[in-house]
């Protein structure tokens, strides 16, 4: 039942964006690479170009199909756009994956309004427009929307991003609300709330002055598995969410995390 044959997924912030030590690859890419291994059209949605053709290349490669569209996600006119883009391409839209994100250290007194407006827009704002032009054409495939969000929306994951932790909240809200609100259509809108999660982000955004190791090794701790999950975890997850698998789930906030948002401290 997890077979997306015969369906479009749209995938923002898809790109593959290079890989990471030992071969990580990011949560969008998988999730992309997933849906095509799956059946499904993939378009492919990212704002840096090379990340766009890239990941179409390599799920080219792996058989899939896969159409990249350069785009802002903070760009209104660019999101729309890429929605057409996909509707002319494939006549259809039946998953959308919101997978646009940023970490923001620092805060109240480190970070500037700015950085704050610019964290909060990145993790809140790309949601919302994914859903205000694709929500139209879910609703004519009677899709699902899965937004990725991240254990940090409810509890303290050890790092210190209140703005990273307070937008993702919001998506959760945003999740949920549009579950309901589009409930009677047919259209399923979910959340998986990442946990510690073994991507490129994590090294290269959250590394400070440590070393690859030393940063896989800290993360692996803070795990209660004692290991991060892997961007293929949660592209299995996604893949779930997306098919008729999960026909009758609808408004849930999966963490996808070895356990993280039930142990206290």
């Amino acid at each position: 039942m997890t077979g997306l044959d015969g369906r479009t997924a749209i995938v923002f912030g898809g790109g593959h964006s290079g890989t990471g030590p030992g071969g990580v690859n990011g949560i969008g890419y998988e999730c992309a690479l997933t849906f095509a291994r799956s059946g499904a059209s993939v378009v492919v949605v990212d704002r840096d170009r090379e990340a766009a053709l890239r990941a179409a290349k390599l799920i080219a490669e792996d058989g899939g199909t896969c159409r990249p569209i350069v785009a802002d996600a903070l760009d209104e006119r660019a999101m729309a756009a890429a929605v057409d883009e996909t509707v002319t391409a494939y006549g259809r839209i039946d998953i959308v994956q919101n997978n646009v994100g940023t970490t923001q250290l620092g805060g109240p007194e480190e970070l500037t309004l700015d950085q704050w407006r610019r964290a909060v827009a990145i993790n809140l704002d790309t949601v919302f427009l994914g859903a205000k032009y694709a929500l139209p054409h879910l609703v004519a495939a009677r899709g699902s929307m899965i937004n990725v969000s991240s254990v940090a929306s409810i509890r303290w994951t050890g790092y210190p991003y209140p703005a990273y932790s307070a937008a993702k909240a919001a998506v959760n809200q945003l999740t949920q609300s549009l579950a309901i609100l589009y409930a009677d259509t047919g259209v399923r809108v979910n959340a998986i709330l990442a946990g510690l999660i073994d991507t490129p982000l994590a090294y290269r955004e959250l590394s400070g002055d440590a070393d690859t190791v030393a940063i896989k090794a800290a993360r692996n701790a803070k795990s209660p598995t004692g290991i991060m999950g892997t961007a293929r975890d949660v592209a299995e997850a996604a893949l779930f969410l997306a098919s008729d698998a999960s026909s009758y789930v609808n408004g849930v906030l999966l963490p996808v995390d070895g356990g993280l948002h039930v142990r206290a401290g």
